[in-house]
C-alpha cells in the first residue's frame, strides 16, 4: 500500500461527517477556521454519502417510513370517523422504500452543498489519528485499502459516531437477523415479525412494521417498560401499544437462534427465558436493537491512543476535551445519550472553544424522545430520580383527553406531566405522550434553560385550541388549580 505524504494543514479536522461532525465542521468555518472532515460513508448506490448513521440509515430513514406508515394506518381506520370514505387502501412497500432514499438523498447532498458554502475540504476515506494532531486518511471503502496520505491539523475533532450492539445469540446475517439498517429496506411486509429490545429503535421500527400489517412481538429482557422514562408515561405508553397490537415480553431472555425451513418457508426461530422458563417463538424477520456501540474501530495508532472507558466510550471532560491537548471527541463516541442533537450542541461548542470563544453545553436540558405514536418525549428529571435523589418535589399532569384540540384532531391519547421544586417552584422535569410530543417538548427545554418556574409557564398565554395548551395546564395542575379538568388542590 503506497504512501503518499501531503503538505496540506488546516486549523480544523473533523473525523466524521454525521450530525455531531458536519455541525462541528460548519460552525469551525463559520468563525473562520480552514477545515476539513474526513468521511468515508458510502451511500446504498455505492458513492460517498455525508450524514453519518443519522441521516443514512438512522433518524432520518426511520421518520420518513414512521410517517408512511402512520399515514397508512390513518387511511385504513381513522379516516371513516371525518366522514371520508376510501375503499381498496393498500401499502407499496417498493415505493415507500423509494420515497425514504429520496428524501435521504436529498438531505446528505445538501450537506456537501453546505460544505461547499462554507469552504470546508471533504476528505473521502477513513480517518485515523496519530501521534502529533496528525491524521492519516484512507480511500477505499475501508481502513485497510486504497492509498494513504496524512495531513496535519492544530485540532482535532473526533465525531465517529456509534453502531448498533451485536449479541452473540443472534448474530446478523443481513437477511433473516437484521440491526436496524436492515429493518429500514425490507422488501415487502414480513407476517410475523421479532424485535428484541424495548428501547427507542425497537420500538420505533416495530410500529412502522406493524402498521402495515406484521404481527410484532417485543422480546425485552428488563422487567421494567422503558425504565429509561418517567414511570407514569411509560405506564401510559404500553397500554397505548399494547391497544395497537404490540405484543410487549418483558423479562424476557434471549438465548438462541436458529434459521429453520427451507427456500421460501424459512424463519427465525428464537429461544428464549422469561417467568414461564425456556420458550421458543419463529418470525419472518429479527430486528436485533438492543443498543448501540461507540464506533471506534481503526480510528487510533498504537502510539495515538487516547483514555477511553470499559464500554468503549472515549474520556472527555464537560467542554469535550481529551487527555490530549487539541484533541476533543464529541456525539455518540464520548459519554452522555446517543441523541444527534446532544452532538450537535457539543460540536458547535467546541467549535467556539476552538476559536477562542466562551461556550458550553448544558447536558441537564437534552430532551429525549421517541417518535412512536403517540409520541413520548421528556427532558430533566423523572419522577422517580427526584425520590432517589430525595428531592421535595411537586407535580402536575393534565390528559389530552381534555384538550378540545386533540379531540378535534382525534389524538386525545396521553398527557403531559410537569414536576417542579416545592421550595422555588423551578421546573425540574416535563414528561409528555401525546401526537407531536417532539414539537412539544422543546417549551419544556426552553423554560428549564432559562431557570423558569411554574408560574412562568401558568402566566403564559397559549394560543387556543392548540395542543400546546396542556403543557399550560400541566403547569396549572401543579398547584391544583387546571381550568379544563377538575382537580384538587394540594396541601400547603
Amino acid at each position: 500500500m503506497a504512501k503518499i505524504e501531503t503538505q496540506d494543514k488546516y486549523d480544523v479536522i473533523v473525523i466524521g461527517g454525521g450530525p455531531a461532525g458536519y455541525e462541528s465542521a460548519i460552525r469551525c468555518a463559520q468563525l473562520g477556521l480552514n477545515t476539513a472532515v474526513v468521511e468515508k460513508w458510502i451511500g446504498k448506490a455505492g458513492t460517498y454519502a455525508l450524514g453519518g448513521t443519522c441521516l443514512n440509515v438512522g433518524c432520518i430513514p426511520s421518520k420518513a417510513l414512521l410517517e408512511s406508515s402512520h399515514l397508512y394506518e390513518e387511511a385504513k381506520h381513522d379516516f371513516e370517523l371525518h366522514g371520508i370514505k376510501a375503499k381498496g387502501i393498500e401499502i407499496d412497500v417498493p415505493t415507500m422504500i423509494a420515497r425514504k432514499d429520496k428524501v435521504v438523498k436529498e438531505l446528505t447532498g445538501g450537506i456537501e452543498q453546505l460544505f461547499k458554502a462554507n469552504g470546508i475540504t471533504w476528505l473521502k476515506g477513513h480517518g485515523k489519528v496519530l501521534a502529533d494532531k496528525q491524521v492519516e486518511v484512507t480511500t477505499g471503502d475501508s481502513s485497510e485499502s486504497g492509498e494513504t496520505y496524512v495531513v496535519d491539523a492544530d485540532n482535532v475533532i473526533i465525531a465517529t459516531g456509534s453502531s448498533p450492539v451485536e449479541i452473540p445469540p443472534a448474530p446478523f446475517d443481513g437477511e433473516f437477523i437484521v440491526d436496524s439498517t436492515g429493518a429500514l429496506d425490507f422488501p415487502d411486509t414480513p407476517k410475523t415479525l421479532g424485535v428484541i429490545g424495548a428501547g427507542v429503535i425497537g420500538l420505533e421500527l416495530g410500529s412502522v412494521w406493524r402498521r402495515l400489517g406484521a404481527e410484532v412481538t417485543v422480546i425485552e429482557a428488563m422487567d421494567d417498560f422503558l425504565a429509561m422514562a418517567d414511570k407514569a408515561i411509560a405506564k401510559d405508553a404500553q397500554r397505548q401499544f399494547k391497544k395497537q397490537g404490540l405484543d410487549i415480553r418483558l423479562g424476557a431472555r434471549l438465548t438462541g437462534t436458529e434459521i429453520v425451513g427451507k427456500g421460501k418457508n424459512k424463519q427465525v426461530e428464537i429461544t428464549y427465558s422469561d417467568a414461564k422458563g425456556e420458550r421458543k417463538q419463529r418470525f419472518d424477520k429479527l430486528i436485533v436493537a438492543v443498543g448501540r456501540r461507540p464506533f471506534t474501530d481503526g480510528l487510533f495508532t498504537s502510539n495515538a491512543e487516547l483514555e477511553r472507558d470499559e464500554r468503549g466510550f472515549m474520556l472527555v471532560d464537560n467542554q469535550c476535551r481529551t487527555s490530549v491537548p487539541g484533541i476533543y471527541a464529541i456525539g455518540d463516541v464520548v459519554r452522555g445519550p446517543m441523541l444527534a442533537h446532544k452532538g450537535m450542541e457539543e460540536g458547535v461548542m467546541v467549535a467556539e472553544i476552538i476559536a477562542g470563544e466562551h461556550a458550553q453545553v448544558n447536558y441537564d436540558t437534552v430532551p429525549n424522545v421517541i417518535y412512536t405514536y403517540p409520541e413520548i418525549a421528556w427532558v430533566g428529571k423523572t419522577e422517580e430520580e427526584l425520590k432517589a435523589a430525595n428531592v421535595e418535589y411537586k407535580s402536575g399532569a393534565f390528559p389530552m383527553a381534555a384538550s378540545g384540540r386533540a379531540k378535534a384532531a382525534n389524538a386525545t391519547d396521553g398527557q403531559v406531566k410537569i414536576l417542579s421544586d416545592v421550595k422555588t417552584d423551578r421546573i425540574l422535569g416535563m414528561h409528555i405522550i401525546c401526537a407531536n410530543a417532539s414539537e412539544m417538548i422543546a417549551q419544556g427545554v426552553i423554560a428549564m434553560e432559562f431557570g423558569s418556574s411554574t408560574e412562568d409557564l401558568q402566566l403564559t398565554m397559549f394560543a387556543h385550541p392548540t395542543l400546546s395548551e396542556a403543557v399550560h395546564e400541566a403547569a396549572l395542575a401543579v398547584d391544583g388549580r387546571p381550568i379544563h379538568i377538575a382537580a384538587k388542590r394540594p396541601r400547603k
